[in-house]
């Protein structure tokens, strides 16, 4: 959800300091690096990785339910379920834990559970909790202003977007024809709100890292990231188009930028972002955020990072998380402050949210695993791999799921099944088993993916395949989004990973 704000107006003068504090958190973080301040991880008892799963509300007709405080408030775990930027989405945080032994199937079962309560006390909302990267049921008449939830966050950031664009975003993308036709369609539209941003429902996962270790799991996870994208694709329908098989990638990034197209043409960074080069520090990315980004909520603490260092207290760089939590980046960089003990994650963002419970904990398996095992690697993969070329495979992957081409060095150009099968399980199941997974976990998960890519079906596709078959059999668009997020909703409940579905 991010930092709260109290503020919903911002001066001059604010965004000066706001500027000097962010530049002074920077300072104070390389500090920390330097007099080695952070737990450490190979040593802590603590949790070490985390999962934020995004869902969408839906009621009974399939349409959007825009309902989420009262939801949320039938709920009643605020611990577990918080609001999200749209009033048909709720956020839920799922508790960290360890990896090794059947620790992942622990937390399984626990989602499960979450789920299964959360379900019995919101049944009387004509409401329920769907897990799909965007709801193929969305509007552009969903996506107002008015659609924002009621949080001076989210209020703060679309105005402060729109004061930084200075007129209305523009949506702008040409899909991918389904199956059996040659019809590329377009979703042309101007919007006068950051809620096409909420329609972007996707899964987070967190890892804690030593400072040491951070850049090499960073340049790793963006390795990944087209890989990744195009096995778990499952957002492929938006005001009645049919896009791209993650169209949440190309959605996010226009939904939130604030250039208007004078300053695109000048080369100014979007605020979603890929980055544009490999790092051989964390400070690189939070200098990069200084450096290149001005700041959209620029609210001021009283602390002194510095001073805090010399009176012995670990400081919360309360301006560097904020600015931080406003550059989306598809690995973005955490820093935060547990139990006084200051940590670093990396924070995965690419991955759609759904299509099940067991699909999540496989997608999550297989980045973990193969995120370890690029990084325990005798040869680090980015020295053989150009920037470019992981930009251009999670764009490959997005828009074409299992059917992309990748590059991967001493492969070539590889379709990401194929990548997948050879190459990138056997390494997940390395890594996944150097964490200490179980064989039981790790045969659980990773035959998932493997299913999955000799099935050649992720969530994406089967959505895809039953419109096109229920148009062929002479359904309207419409109706045939409808009927298709019924099965998708009973096939979801029922629980058995996308792979097997009819």
């Amino acid at each position: 959800m991010g930092t709260e704000i109290t503020a919903r107006s911002f001066s001059r003068e604010d965004r000066r300091e706001f500027r000097r504090k962010v530049q002074a958190c920077v300072t104070a973080l390389e500090r920390m690096l330097r007099e080695d301040v952070f737990v450490d991880v190979h040593t802590s008892p603590e949790p070490q990785l985390g999962m934020e799963i995004e869902f969408n509300l839906v009621r009974d007709d399939m349409a959007p339910a825009m309902s989420n405080l009262e939801v949320l408030q039938a709920i009643d775990d605020h611990a577990v379920f918080q609001t999200e930027l749209g009033q048909f989405n709720v956020e839920m945080n799922v508790e960290p834990g360890r990896l090794s032994g059947d620790a992942t199937l622990e937390i399984e079962e626990s989602l499960r559970q979450s789920l299964r309560r959360a379900d019995e006390r919101m049944h009387r909302h004509n409401a329920q909790l769907v897990m799909v990267g965007m709801l193929p049921t969305l509007e552009l008449d969903h996506l107002g202003r008015d659609r924002i939830t009621a949080n001076p966050r989210y209020e703060a950031l679309n105005e402060q977007i729109f004061a930084a664009r200075g007129e209305d975003l523009e949506l702008d993308l040409d899909g991918v024809p389904l199956p059996g036709t040659d019809v590329v369609e377009q979703l042309r539209a101007d919007v006068n709100s950051v809620v096409p941003e909420a329609a972007c429902t996707s899964l987070q996962l967190h890892l804690r890292v030593a400072p040491e270790e951070f850049a090499p799991h960073w340049n790793a996870a963006q390795c990944l990231a087209g890989v990744q994208v195009a096995i778990a694709a499952n957002s492929p329908f938006l005001a009645g188009k049919a896009l791209w098989h993650e169209s949440r990638i190309p959605l996010f990034a226009q939904a939130t930028d604030t250039r208007p197209l004078e300053l695109k043409n000048q080369g100014v960074r979007p605020r979603v972002w890929f980055g544009e080069r490999w790092i051989d520090s964390v400070t690189d990315l939070f200098e990069e955020n200084s450096r290149y980004f001005p700041a959209l909520l620029p609210e001021v603490s009283d602390a002194d990072p510095n001073a805090e260092l010399d009176a012995g207290t670990v400081p919360h760089l309360r301006e560097l998380q904020m600015h931080n939590g406003t550059i989306y980046r598809w690995n973005r960089p955490v820093y935060d402050v547990s139990d006084d003990h200051a940590h670093l994650r990396v924070e995965n963002r690419v991955l759609p949210a759904g299509p099940t419970v067991l699909d999540t904990m496989a997608n999550a398996a297989f980045y973990y695993g193969a995120l370890r095992a690029l990084v325990e690697a005798d040869e680090p993969l980015w020295r053989h791999m150009s920037f470019d070329a992981a930009e251009e495979n999670l764009v490959l992957g997005a828009k074409f799921g299992l059917d992309a081409r990748l590059y991967w060095p001493k492969l070539g150009w590889v379709g990401a099944d194929e990548l997948v099968l050879r190459c990138l399980l056997p390494l997940a199941h390395k890594g996944l088993e150097s964490f200490g997974v179980s064989a039981r976990a790790r045969s659980r998960y990773l035959g998932i993916i493997e299913g999955r890519c000799l099935n050649r079906q992720t969530g994406a596709a089967w959505q895809r395949a039953q419109v096109a078959r229920r148009e062929g059999e002479g359904q309207d668009r419409r109706a045939a989004l409808t009927d298709m997020m019924r099965d998708y909703v009973r096939n979801m409940r029922g629980g058995a990973p996308v792979h097997e579905w009819e």
